[in-house]
Order: structure tokens, then C-alpha cells, then sequence
């Protein structure tokens, strides 16, 4: 029998370390790459081809929203499970939107992650009690009252990258495109969410838990 192939995505190692020896403990499972980022996440995802990737949603370089969206358009049979500290009814939202089967936090993980990894191999979704309780109650969200969801997932990129710090020269050398290229996706995504500012720009970021504070 195949053993279970998971990958770990987490920008904090001692989390990643951890998360390791937990789940290397069962039998018949094995953790066949790691990733630090987000864009690193997407990468792996698609040279190793995981069964299950345990994903993080605050990376940088790329969140795990948009990672998750990523790799289940490249990767649809691998279930992505969600292991953050964010409890958020709109993120839990968006994330089952992108592709995600199953969300748990980080301060309960010692109980359910097992639990919910045993879940995703059989293609059975997972969601702590807590997020469950979110998803019953919350309203399915409105793209056309969603700011973000103006985006297209190049400019949320970027937006995540500007929001980081980089500059417009590095936010072409990490894409691959030219720096005019570049400014003019700074320039759409200032004028679709209505800024005027970095600040104001970095402030959305924060607030919609695409970076942290």
C-alpha cells in the first residue's frame, strides 16, 4: 500500500518541525516536502503532487487563500487542509470557495489534526467545531460586494507583495514581468479598491488577513 504523502506549508519552522513529528508518528504516512511561503507552497505542490498539503493562511509571498486556489486548479484530487489561528467566518469562506476541504486552528490542532488528516485521505471533509458553527451560520458571501474579489489573482498577488514591502522593480524580478508591467497592476489595483496610498493599501492587506501585522 502507498504510503500517504503530505506536504507542510508554514513560514515559521519550529511550527513545520513539529507538525512533522506528529504526523510521521502514523504509520503509513510520510511528509514529502515542506514549504516556507506561499509561491514556495504552489511549487512543491506541483513537483511532488501530495495527497493532502496542510496549509497555512498567513505566508508571505503569496497567502493561503490564493495558494489554496492555485494549487487545487493544478492539483483537483489532493484535498488541502487549512491550519491557521485565524478564527474568521469570512476567511473560512474563502478558502472553501478556492478549493479547501477542511479547516482547523492551530490551538486545537494536538487534538483533531489526526483526525482531520484521516478524514481528507478518504475524500471526507473536515472542519473543527468551532469553524463548522461559522459555516452554518454565515451567509454566503457576495462577489459583487467584495472589494477583493475585483482582483484578478495576478493583482492580488502583487497587492500581497506591495504590502510586504517590495518594491515595483522586485515585485517584477519575483513574477517574471517587466517593471512597467508591474506599475501598471500597482496603478489597477489602487484604482479598483479606490487608494490613494501605500498606507492605505498596506492597511487592506493587514485588515483582510492577506499579511500580517
Amino acid at each position: 500500500m502507498n504510503p500517504l504523502r503530505l506536504l507542510i506549508a508554514d513560514d515559521h519552522a519550529v511550527v513545520r518541525a513539529g507538525l512533522r513529528a506528529l504526523l510521521e508518528s502514523r504509520k503509513g504516512w510520510e511528509v514529502c516536502a515542506e514549504a516556507s511561503d506561499g509561491r514556495d507552497a504552489v511549487e512543491k505542490a506541483i513537483k511532488f503532487k501530495p495527497d493532502i498539503l496542510i496549509l497555512d493562511i498567513g505566508m508571505p509571498l503569496l497567502n493561503g487563500v490564493d495558494a489554496t486556489r492555485r494549487i487545487h486548479k493544478s492539483l483537483p484530487n489532493s484535498e488541502i487542509l487549512i491550519l491557521t489561528m485565524h478564527e474568521s467566518d469570512e476567511l473560512v469562506q474563502q478558502v472553501v470557495e478556492a478549493g479547501a476541504r477542511g479547516y482547523i486552528l492551530k490551538d486545537e490542532a494536538d487534538r483533531v489534526l489526526l483526525a482531520a488528516i484521516d478524514a481528507l485521505s478518504h475524500h471526507k471533509p473536515y472542519f473543527s467545531s468551532r469553524v463548522s458553527e461559522a459555516l452554518d451560520i454565515a451567509d454566503p458571501p457576495d462577489p459583487s460586494k467584495s472589494s477583493r474579489s475585483r482582483l484578478t489573482p495576478r493583482e492580488r498577488e502583487i497587492l500581497q507583495l506591495l504590502a510586504e514591502g517590495k518594491s515595483n522593480k522586485e515585485v517584477a524580478t519575483l513574477l517574471n514581468i517587466s517593471v512597467n508591467t508591474a506599475e501598471a497592476h500597482r496603478a489597477n489595483i489602487m484604482l479598483k479598491l479606490g487608494f490613494h496610498s501605500l498606507a492605505d493599501l498596506v492597511l487592506y492587506a493587514i485588515r483582510n488577513n492577506i499579511i500580517q501585522p
